[in-house]
């Protein structure tokens, strides 16, 4: 079949990928291949297809399909991760365009709208990565909140408070006011705000001395339990033992000491606000001090805050400070600046807040994690190693994870109360278990189900996630299934830094308290997709391109090789729409190289010419070369320089030089053995391309040959390793060399390729004649002649101490030869003597970098040779 003059992306992608899907090819069952195995990082269930998610899954897709060729038992798992906070909020501002408030329906209620939502809209994404050429097992696709998945996280709750690992403590906790959830301390983003700090006065009780303290939340002072002084600090001594005032309230509050009062900090005395910083909590903890709750769950104020009450906190803080400056309270006013916490989902500042939760201690969970990929023998391997400094960071200093949230959307814990205490709950996977263990508990044998009531909370939704290398293979319910003991430990996690924390380091201490094991080699951290000038791509700064528009534009492999071309291994990658037009064009150069082959007319008659039979053992030996290089890139995740370096392969050597070696004359036929063998060479160089650009390569490879669905190329061979010629590669750098002198000077001087020209060689080098029939061709030579002396009326040039000869009888202007080249010869001595005169400079020796001493040295060497040759060129003109 004659392959079409344009390649025609959308079509081949919709064919290929629905002959793929037909024939089963990404689908893996255990069986006695080596396995090799990749679970896709979730994608929340509310996402569209973002760049992250394009890179992110690019490289997955190429170590895939890379593993695939070779041979491996491919396994691609993909799914969605349920995003707690983030579906609830979309499910929430949907019911509420219905008119639906959240809190007038049962769980079970909003439970339902939330499944119609994740039905409608969960699949989204995954049906983009289609698009994108993704290979994933689609018959594993799991979601974290499928039956089998939400069973396996309640065991493991169970299990873990049955270790006495999980317990229920009231904290101090991160308050997302528009979730109205808790959150966990990574969930939480610390940026610099300018702010205001208010410097208030305080009057002491009983007397008309007031003291005065700096804040930046005047509304929190309905809060304020006591006023703090450092004993040591010999400004306040007067104030030992004494009451102040709380403006506005008037409660009366005791000033005490403690020497965690900053002396040098704004006024050295300190308003103690136990229920609004973790910081005065402690304080109020060791002084006893009474806890005063100033806010509602959505951050407004409740009844402490007096004739403020139902005032969201930004609004009240103004107008807070402006009736303490109209009562004379409010002495001055500065700028400020200070770290607000913000919630990484909503955006919304972060109020620290006190709150019964669920803690999972970590303490002694994480020593495996720690060991295993920074101990002396670690198990796995960070790429970039960098991110081992992050790791170790947040691993070590690790704090207990608060894993409750106050969600519907989520695994509900599995904790449930038959009495009014705090203390009065059991923990059991399900409700008739419960009902025995509070039987026992309460030595109660009538307790029913009916007496019981589950925790209204939901698990964080990364307790869920912790658990996806295991539980996608089903490896909590049924540890010994043939899935995860052929399939776990995965081989590679492909994933961006900022949740190297969230989730990677949790799967890793999850991997091994559940399997003992690691939970996959190797991870491999993608840079942040970036703009070209620098900016993170969101959609709030409108810089991020349609990625579905983009492949519309470019095809999916345009697109695929554009994002790894711009991405160096674990850095930012800055973006630019230009590489997919150079996608694009590396398809297009593949394309026709096939076209331009397949266009060959064939004659069984003809020998095959030594030209052909050098260039295919050449470039036989140079692919296996580059052969070497990829596997080296690949085995150090650097995916954009195996890239390039097939890039090169094929665009410099296969189609810039292997291609004019062997292609015939003009409309003559080519000779069956070497056709055939470039067949062989293309359909090597396809495999190769096949991770990067799978459409393409597919469809050029069913237009080499009518395939049975058994030879389609995603099931091919990779290419085997074989003998290197060293010195055939390195001969032809030097015969190439010769081939772009000649092409050079046919160029200056316009001697048209169709005349044959004279070519004589001084051999100085004992160069290999190897090459000669090709630089013959490539060149259109007569015939290359071998001489001891210069040629008379003939252009030289020199490679390396060689000297080539082009008779130019007949085909210059002699004159205005002589003219250029004596113009040239002028300029090049006066540029040597500008070189030798800073050489000449002794202190420019001794005192400039050895590299700079070096490079003007070269260049005298440089212009010595050039001058040399035109002096040779303009005595044979004479």
């Amino acid at each position: 079949m004659q392959i079409p003059s344009k390649y025609e992306a959308s079509q081949a992608e919709s064919k290929w990928y629905d002959y793929w899907m037909k024939h089963n090819y990404f689908h893996s069952e255990p069986d006695e291949r080596e396995p090799y195995t990749i679970v896709i990082p979730p994608p929340n269930v509310t996402g569209v297809l973002h760049m992250g998610h394009m890179l992110n899954n690019t490289i997955q897709d190429v170590l895939i399909r890379r593993a695939r060729l070779q041979g491996k038992n491919a396994c691609w798992v993909p799914g969605t991760d349920h995003a707690s906070i983030a579906t609830e909020a979309k499910v929430v501002a949907k019911l509420k365009e219905q008119g639906i408030d959240k809190n007038d329906l049962s769980r079970d209620e909003f439970l339902k709208h939330a499944w119609d939502w994740t039905h409608e809209y969960g699949g989204v994404i995954l049906e983009q990565l289609k698009k994108l050429g993704c290979s994933c097992d689609w018959e594993r696709t799991k979601f974290t909140m499928d039956d089998d998945m939400s069973e396996a996280v309640i065991k493991v709750f169970v299990d873990l408070y049955n270790k006495g690992l999980i317990y229920r403590g009231y904290r101090m906790v991160n308050w997302d006011p528009e979730a109205k959830t808790t959150l966990s301390d990574e969930e939480v983003i610390h940026e610099e705000r300018q702010g205001n700090l208010y410097y208030l006065k305080y009057k002491i009780e009983g007397s008309n001395d007031t003291l005065t303290i700096a804040t930046t939340r005047p509304e929190t002072i309905f809060g304020d339990t006591a006023i703090c002084i450092n004993p040591n600090d010999e400004r306040f001594q007067h104030l030992k033992g004494k009451k102040a005032i709380v403006p506005i309230c008037n409660r009366v509050v005791p000033i005490i000491e403690d020497e965690y009062v900053d002396v040098e900090f704004g006024t050295g005395c300190l308003k103690v606000t136990p229920a609004h910083d973790e910081n005065d909590k402690n304080l109020g903890d060791k002084h006893k001090l009474e806890v005063v709750d100033i806010f509602n769950e959505d951050a407004t104020l409740n009844s402490y805050g007096l004739h403020f009450e139902g005032q969201d906190r930004f609004v009240a803080r103004k107008a807070v400070a402006k009736e303490l400056e109209e009562t004379g309270v409010l002495v001055k006013t500065e700028t400020h600046i200070n770290k607000v916490g913000t919630s990484e989902r909503t955006k919304a500042v972060i109020e620290p807040r006190l709150s019964d939760q669920w803690f999972l201690k970590m303490e002694e969970l994480v020593k495996p994690a720690i060991k295993a990929v920074l101990g002396e023998d670690s198990e796995i391997k960070l790429f970039p190693k960098k991110f081992e400094n992050t790791y170790r960071h947040w691993m070590e200093n690790i704090r207990d994870w608060n894993i409750s949230r106050q969600l519907l959307w989520g695994q509900q814990i599995p904790a449930y109360y038959y009495g009014k205490g705090k203390e009065d709950f059991v923990v059991a996977e399900h409700i008739e278990d419960a009902v025995k263990l509070a039987r026992e508990k309460t030595s109660n044998s009538e307790l029913q189900t009916s007496d019981l009531t589950q925790d209204t909370d939901a698990l964080d939704t990364w307790f869920s996630s912790w658990l996806w290398p295991i539980s996608v293979f089903d490896g909590i319910r049924n540890p010994e299934n043939d899935d995860i003991k052929y399939y776990y430990p995965t081989n590679d996690l492909v994933t961006g830094p900022d949740i190297l924390f969230f989730w990677v380091a949790r799967m890793i201490i999850s991997g091994y308290e559940y399997k003992g094991d690691k939970p996959f080699n190797n991870v491999y951290l993608t840079g942040l997709v970036r703009d070209k000038q620098r900016r993170k791509m969101s959609k709030q700064l409108g810089n991020s391109p349609d990625a579905l528009k983009l492949i519309e534009e470019y095809g999916a492999g345009g697109v695929r090789v554009g994002l790894l071309l711009s991405s160096a291994a674990g850095n930012d990658l800055m973006f630019d729409e230009a590489l997919c037009q150079q996608g694009k064009g590396f398809g297009n150069k593949i394309w026709n190289a096939y076209r331009l082959v397949d266009g060959w007319q064939v004659d069984d008659s003809i020998e095959q010419p030594e030209s052909s039979k050098i260039a295919i053992d050449w470039y036989e030996s140079k692919f296996q070369k580059t052969l070497i290089e990829i596997e080296d890139h690949f085995s150090k995740y650097r995916l954009s320089d195996a890239l390039m370096t097939i890039y090169k392969l094929i665009y410099d050597d296969f189609c810039g030089w292997f291609l004019e070696m062997i292609k015939p004359a003009y409309q003559q036929p080519i000779d069956a053995k070497t056709l055939k063998s470039a067949i062989t060479i293309f359909e090597d160089n396809l495999k190769i391309v096949h991770p990067f650009m799978p459409f393409l390569t597919e469809d050029i490879w069913h237009y080499i040959a009518d395939r049975t669905p058994e030879e389609a190329l995603i099931v091919a061979k990779w290419p085997e390793s074989k003998e290197i010629n060293e010195a055939l590669v390195n001969e032809f750098e030097f015969a190439s060399e010769v081939i772009s002198g000649i092409r050079n000077i046919r160029k200056q001087k316009n001697i048209a390729f169709k005349d044959a020209i004279g070519f004589s060689v001084i051999n100085n080098e004992k160069a290999n004649t190897t090459f000669d029939s090709i630089i013959s061709k490539l060149g259109n030579l007569e015939s290359i002649d071998y001489v001891s002396d210069a040629v008379d009326g003939a252009l030289t040039f020199r490679v390396k101490s060689n000297e080539y000869f082009i008779p130019m009888a007949g085909s210059i202007d002699v004159e205005a030869e002589v003219k250029k080249l004596t113009e040239e010869l002028n300029y090049t001595e006066g540029f040597l003597k500008s070189v030798q005169k800073k050489l000449s400079n002794e202190r420019f020796v001794n005192g400039a970098p050895e590299q700079v001493v070096a490079s003007e040295k070269k260049k005298e060497a440089d212009a010595l040779a050039k001058i040399e040759t035109l002096k040779a060129s303009l005595a044979s003109l004479g």
